[in-house]
């Protein structure tokens, strides 16, 4: 996904990649549990048929259960220039959050589990910080003012109300936006009287020259790079963060005839190697870097990247000829998979099936090849944004034939850019895949490197019928999420899910009533046994 990248290189490709690999192995990680608790349930009971005393393993009553779906469905949910959120810079608190829960409705819509959130946009912060000011994208100020409220616990609070995970979606050294789309641009008198760079200035280059250009942080000083660390684990530190997730800017895609002027770091911190290889060593620190330091203070939260679609091309590469990650923007994304460095890795194939220079159809068998043994979850990032341009996107099943193909290389998941095209549904394109690849609910794919610690059987005690014929149920459990689970004539199939704390329902039960069983699952998606069968009177 290539956020907005420069024009030269949306010309040439449409694609970004995100990286994902998995912790080291070894890596001793918390499974955190939370009681489910028993659901409060109004109105009028439902008969229940008597339940055996314990559940039989694998089934529900005398049906087996049939396996779930296992796959992160999400999207990203862009704020920077208010791409998606909020719709435009100043408003209020109120109006902020009721444009969140409307993303989040549109998230549950598509029965989609994860939800990456874009909360650093450019070295400032959606969350009271001590490392950064205040996002101009959400105060429609520069100068740091404070919004008088905490948007990140709030947008975490109600995704995990809705059971989604939500993964901090962070860009690491870019320190301001270009002045012509609303940022400060390379204008010191623009910046927030406690921005970093301003106090800093030995961390701070300008790159490209002219109207465009932006501050960063220089990758090349180490204190820079512990900066950048250490601003992002300040919000893993105060909040319930699922995930961290960065995407693929970290030096910046090249501008003809201008080079990234990193010549006083790279003569201070060179060493001897070539300027190339320094600039990956560079990268790679601050990857390897965050995945330990991330284990140290939660080791729960899982860590994932957004490097562009293409590593190499030829050779150990994709058969491909476009622009290459490790070369163009000192990204060595696969090198972070055999690592160990990330959990997930989502490389963002903006490609279509067929397209000559980069071939979806030969650049995913690459990317399932490379996570292949390694315990790396890949997700692709699709690119719902390119539907309806000319040639190929006009197709409206462009999307659905490449979520076939995920399914065909094992693929654990798909996260679509941006959440605006979600909702748009160019051409019924969102409609189309959402019909044949979400149309139930599907649990998150285990991240087998942890610790397996599924939570004990659940209890199911009673059943009201509510207002809109679902049916609540009375549970106690333990664990971070629940799943229930409905017989039909051969099997019991997943009807629903929920968080821990959320009232179990199943918002559209046959009148006929049915037997159901319900199981808990813990924060790295290991799920425990089945609860007696619980079997309900037709209405």
């Amino acid at each position: 996904m290539l956020r907005n990248p420069p024009i030269r290189l949306v010309l040439l490709l449409a694609v970004v990649l995100f990286g994902v690999a998995v912790l080291g192995a070894g890596l001793v990680r918390a499974a955190f549990y939370q009681p489910l608790g028993r659901a409060a349930v109004t109105g009028a009971a439902v008969p229940a048929v008597a339940a055996p005393a314990a559940a039989n393993d694998g089934r529900c009553g005398v049906v087996p259960v049939r396996a779930p779906a296992r796959e992160l469905r999400g999207m990203w949910l862009t704020t920077v220039y208010n791409i998606d959120f909020p719709s435009k810079p100043g408003l209020s608190q109120a109006q902020v959050k009721a444009e969140y829960l409307k993303w989040l409705d549109l998230a549950e819509a598509q029965n989609h589990n994860a939800i990456f959130v874009h909360v650093r946009p450019s070295g400032d912060a959606f969350w009271p910080s001590a490392y950064a000011p205040w996002s101009n994208w959400l105060t429609g100020k520069l100068d740091g003012t404070d919004p008088g409220w905490d948007p990140m616990a709030f947008m975490i609070d109600e995704a995990h109300a809705r059971n989604l995970e939500f993964h901090g979606w962070f860009n690491p050294y870019r320190g301001t936006q270009p002045a012509p789309g609303g940022g400060a641009g390379t204008d010191l008198k623009k910046l927030a009287p406690n921005h970093p760079l301003l106090t800093h200035p030995e961390w701070r280059i300008s790159y490209p020259t002219g109207k465009n250009g932006r501050l960063y942080f220089d990758p090349g000083v180490p204190e820079a790079r512990r900066f950048v660390e250490d601003a992002m684990l300040e919000a893993v530190e105060k909040y319930d963060l699922d995930g961290v997730h960065f995407d693929d800017f970290f030096y910046p895609y090249p501008e003809a005839g201008q080079d990234f002027p990193d010549n006083a770091s790279f003569a201070k911190h060179g060493g001897g190697k070539s300027r190339a290889d320094w600039r990956r060593d560079n990268v790679n620190t601050l990857v390897r870097e965050m995945h330990e330091r991330l284990a140290a203070l939660k080791p729960w939260v899982k860590f994932g990247i957004s490097p562009f679609g293409i590593w190499r091309n030829g050779g150990e590469g994709s058969d491909t000829s476009g622009l290459e990650s490790y070369d163009a923007i000192y990204a060595d994304t696969r090198k972070w998979v055999r690592e160990g460095w990330l959990d997930y890795i989502v490389p963002q194939l903006y490609w279509t099936i067929g397209i000559g220079k980069a071939d979806y159809a030969k650049v995913l068998p690459w990317w399932a090849k490379t996570v292949k043994g390694t315990g790396v979850q890949l997700y692709i990032g699709m690119a719902d944004y390119r539907v309806g341009e000319k040639g190929d996107w006009s197709d409206p099943a462009e999307l659905d034939r490449q979520m076939a193909l995920n399914d065909k290389y094992g693929v654990q998941g798909q996260v679509h850019y941006s959440a605006k095209k979600v909702r748009s549904n160019r051409l019924g394109s969102v409609t189309r895949y959402r019909d044949k690849h979400y149309a139930s609910p599907a649990l998150l794919p285990r991240m087998a490197r942890l610790p397996a610690a599924p939570p004990a059987a659940p209890q199911i005690t009673g059943a009201t019928r509510g207002a809109n014929g679902e049916l609540v149920f009375a549970a106690a459990a333990d664990g971070v999420s629940w799943a229930l689970y409905r017989t039909g004539e051969k099997e019991a199939t997943l009807v629903a899910t929920g968080r821990s704390g959320t009232a179990v329902t199943d918002p559209k039960p046959p009148a006929a009533g049915g037997t159901y069983c319900l199981t808990s699952l813990d924060r790295s998606a290991n799920e425990g046994a089945a609860s007696a069968p619980f079997t309900v009177a037709g209405s």
